[in-house]
């Protein structure tokens, strides 16, 4: 295996290894990709305090997350498609968390089902729903969440409408995938990735095919996307999903603070700071310079975690220092998906933890629970001080 370091080696295998329409899916974003990229680099804005001459033996990372133990204060976000970075995709990243310590959130909009990723692991996992207008569809969704053990729901609440990706449509990237003579004409360099493809049955959105009414193969799934996502979605109907799940709730893609009081209002256990990873409406607050009028407004209300644009475990130890209870990556964990299957899943992990580990010590902390704003040098009017 290649020796790993950084996020950026498991990328540059991973970019080698996929099909360039599932590589462009995951390194994208909406419009000009302003947000997508200050995601990431808004971090660089923060430094770090570094500090000497203190015991930083016995480093602890270990957290909480909706009370669940995590060996860091990292879960795996959802990604749509991932079982089409890598054959059955969404069970080799489960199987890493599980085995890594950390929380796994499954999407909607996965290859493998709920009850394929259930069967395959035995940790608990955290289901990802989207606001569709199918009551019964939803219901159903949430019932399959409960009995494969799902130990909290995650409502992504900023998908009303889709943001345009260049990229995207280019390539022919829709649910299903209309595949170009371009795009398989790239596939078929992809041998490894290819071979495995062929080894497995599951290549279609596992938890919509068969369970959507009037979506019983691929060819109906495009109809079936186009019409049930919720333009007039409003916080009336997110405490109606709220009934739906009896469980613990949380709400994802919040960005504004007034938002986030809402998410309060309407029952959730947590929010995450999300801005759909640049993916949604360009031009939008980095999540990282979100984060703090947010937790001014409810911090001391919910639960608050991150989620666009983490890329290291200095990244993390940035998050959590100004608040965040915990973060969750995506594309990070995608690259090591792509380039070697669980095993970079793993990988992405182990770097992330070690980044996090070492850098907590270096600024003369010892456990992630007393991290805080004191590690930090953070420029002025960072988060705001706007005209309007």
């Amino acid at each position: 295996m290649p020796h790993i370091t950084e996020i950026e080696d498991l990328k540059r295998i991973y970019r080698r290894r996929v099909p360039k329409m599932f590589y462009d899916y995951c390194e994208s974003g909406s419009w000009s990709e302003q947000t997508f990229r200050e995601n990431s680099s808004d971090f660089d804005d923060i430094y770090l305090r570094q500090r000497v001459a203190i015991d930083m033996t016995g480093r602890s990372t270990a957290t909480k997350l909706i009370g669940q133990d995590a060996a860091m204060p990292v879960a795996l976000a959802p990604v749509g498609l991932t079982g089409m970075q890598h054959a059955d995709g969404e069970i080799h990243a489960a199987r890493a968390a599980e085995k890594f310590g950390v929380p796994y959130c499954l999407s909607t909009m996965s290859i493998c089902s709920i009850e394929d990723v259930a069967e395959n692991t035995s940790a608990p996992f955290w289901m990802q729903v989207y606001t569709l207008k199918d009551d019964d569809f939803m219901q159903r969704l949430f019932d399959r969440a409960k009995a494969a053990n799902c130990s909290a729901a995650v409502i992504t609440v900023d998908l009303q409408l889709l943001g345009q990706r260049h990229k995207d449509i280019k390539n022919g990237l829709s649910a299903p995938p209309k595949l170009t003579p371009k795009s398989v004409a790239n596939m078929m360099t992809k041998v490894p990735w290819g071979l495995e493809m062929l080894q497995t049955k599951r290549r279609f959105f596992g938890n919509i095919v068969g369970h959507a009414k009037g979506v019983d193969d691929p060819s109906s799934l495009s109809t079936w996307t186009a019409e049930s996502f919720d333009q007039a979605l409003n916080w009336d109907r997110i405490r109606e999903f709220r009934k739906m799940w009896d469980g613990p709730l949380i709400i994802k893609g919040i960005i504004d603070p007034r938002d986030a009081l809402e998410a309060c209002n309407v029952g959730a256990d947590a929010i995450v700071v999300s801005n759909h990873g640049g993916r949604q409406l360009d031009g939008a607050l980095s999540s990282i310079r979100a984060l703090a009028p947010i937790m001014d407004a409810v911090g001391d209300k919910i639960e608050v975690h991150l989620d666009s644009g983490i890329r290291s475990g200095q990244d993390v130890l940035k998050a959590v220092a100004m608040g965040a209870k915990g973060c969750w990556i995506g594309r990070a964990y995608v690259y090591g998906l792509g380039a070697m299957g669980e095993k970079g899943v793993s990988e992405a992990l182990r770097v992330i933890h070690k980044e996090l580990d070492s850098s907590m010590g270096l600024c003369g902390r010892t456990d992630i629970g007393e991290v805080d704003r004191d590690i930090l040098m953070i420029p002025k009017g960072f988060s705001g001080d706007w005209e309007a």
